[in-house]
């Protein structure tokens, strides 16, 4: 047992057991970085950053387009009713040719009567003393307005 006892403790047995010790270091450092390294290679670094890249050059170009199809969709919208108010003065415009039409409006809009009729306004007392409160100077005629206005511009003013 003295031979196995100073085979163990040789400088030879020692180095030998160290070597392997330090190989089964080496080794399992080497594999923990290959499994990291087998995570995230040189080609998906790659491919993250192009993507990443093209996220950010078509990012704008995309916020652009949206907004420009919705200023076109407002846009179409609004000819739309463009083209129907045209479509409604071009109507009204025609029922102004008719001559019985014409005289229509005129006579309601300035309660014109024609000769041999008796013309009658009807005011409702509540409705004329609401309007002539809401309207003010609009209810009056307007050459009271202008003289009122004249009025105002010869006294001196307040202000100093």
């Amino acid at each position: 047992m003295a031979v196995k006892d100073r085979d163990r403790f040789s400088t030879a047995t020692r180095l030998r057991l160290l070597g392997e010790q330090t190989a089964e270091r080496v080794y399992r450092s080497q594999t923990k970085r290959q499994a990291r390294r087998s995570r995230l290679t040189g080609r998906a670094a790659l491919l993250a950053l192009v993507l990443c890249s093209l996220v950010v050059a078509l990012a704008y170009p995309i916020r652009q387009y949206v907004s420009q199809r919705a200023e076109i969709a407002d846009q179409r919208k609004e000819q739309a009713e463009r083209r129907e108010h045209v479509e409604r003065l071009k109507d009204e415009k025609a029922r102004w040719r008719d001559d019985a039409y014409a005289e229509q409006r005129i006579r309601d809009r300035l309660h014109y009567v024609m000769p041999g009729e008796t013309g009658y306004t009807v005011i409702d007392p509540e409705a004329a003393k609401k309007q002539r409160t809401d309207q003010g100077a609009a209810a009056r005629p307007w050459y009271s307005n202008v003289w009122d206005g004249v009025d105002k511009a010869d006294r001196p003013s307040d202000d100093g």
